[in-house]
């Protein structure tokens, strides 16, 4: 029997890379697709030796050509992170019109189902806690982080313009703080930054007074949601993410009490347009796709941990990528 095909953009990130290799288990031919901007090769190089994987150095902004049929898409490239998204705002919005623009097209040419990656950050700095998909949002469209929760928003509206207009079968996961594995401590998100941090022998830096909350998903369990949501008929946006709650602070002493590091917690000043509050409600993937998170924050925190310990030094002292304006 033939394998089905299956075009997964932003291969080489820490979400997209973990795609790959579930739909490799699952018996698919991936092709992962991405340019490299905010991913690493070293998230996928254990793949390339596969006969059912190959990878296209491409950013999908631009025409994107895929010879041979598709069977699915799914469209994970965009910077995801407020250190990369606020240096490289221009490529996070063209990412998230033109790439999906492009992805839709091909989509449509090969008969193929796509499945997007939304964000919670559709919700922005949200009035309605926890927040349902019936939940419209408060976005500040022109503060800072506006270029990726516009982005995302316009991708929910094309995406959904090409499934009621061209018939495209389509799927939206609207993602939740996710961790685990292969994310990049660097990338100025709470966890990876904490965990470095502690690692450094440095201080943890919470912003404002930590009372704001985030609702972290260990990656396996993310992973499983998008791949139910896939395969399902559902075409309007899930999300997908884990509902406990907790604050900065508390999740700051959490790292301090795995790691042991003899550092205190340090407070400097909220940035601009930060969500206070940020919790799913998943009933729509409990009703949908029967799924719900199993990996409990303490077990998720522990395989995270030992995944950075393992890296070798040089890896934590790394900064933040420095991007060339075009």
């Amino acid at each position: 029997m033939e394998k089905k095909r299956i075009l997964i953009t932003g291969a080489a990130g820490f979400l997209g890379s973990h795609l790959c290799d579930r739909f490799i288990k699952e018996g698919y031919y991936v092709i992962g697709m991405d340019n490299l901007i905010t991913g690493d090769l070293c998230n996928i190089e254990h793949l390339f030796k596969l006969p059912e994987f190959e990878f296209y150095h491409h950013d999908v902004s631009k025409y994107i050509h895929v010879p041979g049929k598709l069977n699915y898409i799914l469209h994970f490239a965009s910077p995801a992170s407020p250190v990369d998204y606020l240096k490289i705002p221009i490529q996070t919005l063209k990412v998230g019109s033109l790439g999906t623009h492009n992805c839709l097209g091909l989509a449509k040419e090969k008969k193929a189902r796509m499945l997007i990656a939304s964000t919670s950050e559709v919700y922005g700095d949200p009035l309605v806690h926890p927040q349902n998909e019936s939940y419209w949002g408060n976005v500040n469209p022109i503060g800072p982080r506006g270029v990726y929760d516009e982005a995302k928003r316009f991708q929910e509206a094309i995406t959904m313009a090409y499934h009621t207009y061209h018939g495209l079968e389509t799927r939206i996961v609207r993602i939740f703080n996710t961790y685990g594995p292969r994310m990049r401590l660097n990338d100025g998100r709470a966890l990876p930054a904490f965990i470095g941090q502690a690692l450094r022998g440095e201080d943890l830096t919470v912003f404002g007074d930590g009372s704001q909350t985030r609702s972290f998903c260990y990656v396996d369990d993310l992973i499983e949601g998008i791949y139910r949501l896939l395969l399902s008929d559902y075409p309007n946006p899930v999300n997908i993410g884990n509902p406990n709650e907790i604050s900065l602070k508390d999740f700051a002493e959490e790292v301090l009490k795995l790691t042991g590091a003899n550092v205190k917690i340090v407070y400097k000043p909220l940035p601009v347009d930060d969500p206070k509050q940020r919790q799913p409600d998943i009933t729509k993937a409990k009703e949908v796709l029967g799924w719900q998170p199993t990996i409990e924050r303490a077990e998720g925190l522990r395989r995270t941990y030992e995944y950075f310990k393992q890296l070798p030094p040089d890896e934590l002292f790394k900064q933040p990528k420095e991007f060339v304006q075009h």
